[in-house]
């Protein structure tokens, strides 16, 4: 909790803090000089810090490489592969969090190299990334375009769009939305609307451009806040799909264990990234992990569906022991 304080303590709170973490003065150097107390300069510096006058930045090495991301390239054939040992982590949407905000170091930690981002603007995990993320101006960036339309209920489909907006912002990109269900009842209603918004065919076909597409994993279950027939296929559509051997999606298109697409009248009913756009992407950086994951994170690699995978290290060690499975 930040204490009130007195006229000028935050200048005061401000050069004790100059002095110890730029100038490298200790503790009793800094007492010393200011005539107060060490414990006093040892308040001052956590106040500091509660007040945000002094912020801790974290700065993924690198270049450096593990073991297992090395071997995950190798045998998955992958542009990169990016291991955090985050532990056993038992919670899988505490698990999001970390990975998301994890990813956002990892962006903030290289250039994009990007003018035009596909982004799955629904994921949970790239949500908690560009919460986490940091403006990054000079990277060169003109076009934010969603890859997907509006799922589930409208608090579900604005927070998409914020995320959306928030990345476009922190690049310094345009935003391109797509302001249409994701999933359609009829693919006669979806050329209907598609035949009315000028926008969304703009967004669409923009992503024939992607150059770094961003997505996460998706199980192939109705997740909340996702409901089944909201704006998103009905039980026993997904019932079905699973029937002729899909164990997960990647942009709501969904693969059976090898990573080879399910033929379904399903493709028909998204307003989104195709899995050809999808693919012509130089980069395409999936995100994810848990158990729930591990089948489809597997799918999307096998197809080359993904080429640079962000995910934590148990994910990653059930990747490779099931690598034949």
């Amino acid at each position: 909790m930040v204490r009130a304080q007195a006229p000028g303590a935050q200048r005061t709170i401000a050069t004790v803090a100059w002095l110890y973490h730029t100038r490298g003065l200790r503790q009793s150097a800094i007492a010393e000089r200011m005539n107060i107390s060490q414990s006093r300069v040892s308040r001052l510096l956590d106040q500091a810090v509660e007040l945000g006058i002094v912020r801790t930045t974290v700065v993924l090495p690198v270049g450096e490489q593990s073991a297992l991301e090395r071997e995950l390239e190798s045998v998955y054939e992958l542009r990169s592969a990016h291991v955090h040992d985050i532990g056993d982590v038992p919670d899988e949407s505490q698990l999001v969090r970390e990975l998301g905000q994890l990813l956002a170091l990892q962006l903030q930690s290289t250039p994009l190299d990007a003018e035009v981002i596909g982004f799955t603007s629904w994921s949970r995990t790239l949500q908690e990334t560009v919460r986490h993320l940091q403006p990054m101006r000079s990277s060169g960036t003109r076009y934010v375009v969603e890859m997907l339309g509006d799922l589930g209920p409208p608090a579900l489909q604005h927070a998409a769009a914020q995320n959306t907006q928030q990345l476009a912002s922190l690049t310094g990109a345009e935003p391109m939305f797509l302001r249409l269900p994701g999933v359609l009842p009829s693919r006669q209603v979806r050329e209907t609307l598609l035949a009315h918004d000028g926008h969304a065919r703009q967004a669409l076909a923009k992503l024939d451009d992607i150059d770094l597409a961003l997505t996460g994993f998706g199980s192939g279950d109705i997740v909340p806040p996702l409901r089944a027939g909201d704006n998103f296929f009905t039980d026993d559509q997904v019932a079905e799909v699973k029937e002729r051997g899909a164990v997960g999606e990647v942009i709501l298109r969904y693969l059976d264990a090898d990573g080879v697409p399910v033929s379904s009248e399903l493709d028909e009913l998204v307003v989104g990234a195709t899995l050809r756009q999808l693919r012509r992407a130089p980069r395409r950086l999936g995100v994810g992990g848990g158990p729930s994951k591990y089948r489809s994170v597997r799918a999307a690699l096998r197809g080359g569906w993904i080429n640079v995978l962000v995910t934590d290290s148990v994910t990653a060690q059930w990747l490779l022991d099931h690598r034949d499975s």
